[in-house]
C-alpha cells in the first residue's frame, strides 16, 4: 500500500499541528494539461527547479511505475482495490481512466491545504482531469487558472512519443488517438502555451504563475 497519509501529504501550521479536514481554497490553483508526450512532466520540472517555492500535486495512479519512478515523489503507486476505496472516501479532487489503462486521481485535501497557505499551487493532470477539476471548483470554493501545453505541431508529438519508448505500438496508437480529441479543445482554456523549448515553456509558465499569486 502507497504511503500516501505521508508528510508529503499534508502541510503544518505555524504551531507545528498539522492542518487537518476541508479548508476554503486562499489562492488560485493552476492546472496544468495537454495531449500525451507534449512534455508536461518536463516542463513542470524545469519550473520547480528554477522556482523551488512552487508546490506541485503528486498524483495518484494504478499503472505500473517506469524506470526511475519513486512512491510519493513520480506519483503514489497503488493497485486498483485502494485507488476505489480512496475514490469512494472522497479522498480525491478528480480522477480519471486514461487511455482505458490506468486511473490516475489527485488527493484532495494536501491541494486544500498548500493553497489555504498561499503557497503557489499547480495540478499536472490529463484533460480528463481537467474537465473533472471545472466540475468540482464551484463546489469547493477553488478559483482555478487552465493552462494548455501545445506541441508545435501534431507530427512533433508523434515524434516525441516514439522516442520516448515507454509504450508499445497498440498503446501509442491509442494515445494518439485520443491526443487529437485533446488538441482540439485547447481554445477552452485561459492560456495556451506551445512547448517549442522546454525553458520557453517553464517561464510562460511561471509568468502565469507569478501574475496570479502577486508574485
Amino acid at each position: 500500500m502507497s504511503a500516501i497519509n505521508g508528510a508529503d501529504m499534508s502541510i503544518q501550521d505555524s504551531s507545528g499541528e498539522q492542518t487537518g479536514g476541508p479548508r476554503k481554497a486562499g489562492g488560485r490553483l493552476i492546472v496544468l494539461t495537454g495531449p500525451t508526450a507534449v512534455g508536461k512532466g518536463t516542463v513542470e520540472a524545469a519550473l520547480r527547479h528554477a522556482h523551488p517555492e512552487v508546490w506541485v500535486s503528486v498524483s495518484a495512479t494504478t499503472r505500473a511505475p517506469r524506470p526511475g519512478e519513486k512512491d510519493g515523489i513520480t506519483y503514489w503507486f497503488m493497485d486498483e482495490q485502494e485507488f476505489a476505496r480512496r475514490e469512494a472516501a472522497g479522498e480525491f479532487l478528480e480522477t480519471a481512466l486514461v487511455h482505458g489503462m490506468s486511473h490516475y486521481g489527485t488527493p484532495l485535501q494536501p491541494v486544500l491545504n498548500h493553497l489555504a497557505a498561499g503557497v503557489p499551487t499547480i495540478l499536472e493532470i490529463d484533460l480528463q482531469g481537467a474537465h473533472r477539476v471545472r466540475q468540482r471548483a464551484g463546489e469547493l470554493g477553488l478559483e482555478v487558472f487552465y493552462v494548455f501545453l501545445a506541441p508545435p505541431s501534431f507530427q512533433d508529438l508523434v515524434t516525441r512519443l516514439n522516442m520516448r519508448g515507454t509504450e508499445n505500438e497498440e498503446q501509442r496508437a491509442r494515445r494518439l488517438e485520443t491526443a487529437k480529441v485533446e488538441l482540439a479543445s485547447e481554445n477552452q482554456f485561459d492560456r495556451v502555451i506551445v512547448n517549442d523549448s522546454v525553458d520557453k515553456a517553464a517561464q510562460a509558465l511561471w509568468e502565469v504563475i507569478s501574475k496570479e499569486y502577486g508574485l
